[in-house]
């Protein structure tokens, strides 16, 4: 069997595991923010608006009767284990962030996120427990939808995609992106794959779990719609603004934007 058909049927297997673990989840945030993102997010092109709303009721329906029942019974897990189950997804998420660090020239971030994946793979029994977190090396996120914003590639319209949900244009190319590229070489390893699908569908998970508080404020205004889709164009603007500024010390990037629905 090639590598490239290998692949192929580790992502029809992840996507099978995660397929209905997906809607929502860019919105992964806590409810609370601070701040003003309006000089950020210029304003949000959604010139197939009646067709992504029809997405999104489809995508909707998946969310109430399949991820968020999931979420909410993984949320009353023993903090520990969801502790784990979080610092385990995002530390095998990091050389996906130091490639992007890479390419979007952000030096000491490329370090930063280096440091805190040999720390955390090796005295952090494979990343379960945050060590590096611990001695001074906070995690900040960095996705190739991100990098391109840090090129200065243009939003472009917004997308609602069926399962995955909400995205502008250049962020769902950044999607396929983060999708196709594996820094462990994936296909070569039964091993690795394991860890790869480990890996996606505990993030999934726990991002739908951590999100659970915001998106039951969200779906109290009166255009759920309108203000999930504003709220994520907000966080991605926040997050392309923190790429450029290379800053270090940001312990999750997508929060400060405040929400219609507050």
């Amino acid at each position: 069997m090639s590598v490239m058909q290998k692949r192929f049927e580790n992502g029809m297997r992840i996507g099978v595991l995660c397929g209905c673990l997906l809607p929502l989840v860019g919105c992964s945030s806590q409810v609370t923010t601070q701040g003003d993102c309006a000089d950020l997010a210029p304003g949000v092109s959604d010139p197939a608006e009646g067709l992504n709303r029809k997405v999104f009721a489809f995508n909707r329906v998946v969310d109430d009767y399949a991820l968020a029942p999931v979420a909410r019974g993984y949320a009353r897990l023993p903090e520990p284990v969801r502790d784990g189950v979080h610092n385990f997804a995002a530390n095998f998420a990091e050389p996906k962030v130091l490639v992007n660090d890479l390419l979007q020239g952000n030096g000491q971030r490329a370090m930063n996120t280096l440091g805190r994946f040999t720390f955390n793979t090796i005295l952090g029994v494979g990343g379960v427990f945050d060590t590096a977190g611990r001695i001074g090396l906070p995690h900040h996120e960095a996705d190739f939808g991100q990098t391109f914003g840090v090129w200065g590639i243009g939003n472009g319209p917004t997308v609602e995609w069926p399962l995955l949900g909400s995205a502008n244009s250049r962020d769902s190319v950044g999607r396929v992106a983060n999708f196709m590229f594996s820094p462990f070489g994936s296909g070569n390893s039964d091993t690795v794959d394991a860890i790869d699908t480990a890996q996606s569908v505990g993030d999934t998970l726990d991002q739908r779990a951590t999100a659970l508080p915001l998106t039951d404020q969200l779906e109290q205004h009166p255009d759920y719609y309108a203000a999930l889709r504003e709220y994520i164009a907000e966080q991605r603007a926040q997050l392309v603004a923190e790429g450029r500024a290379g800053q270090v010390d940001s312990s999750r990037l997508w929060l400060g934007c405040k929400t219609q629905a507050e």
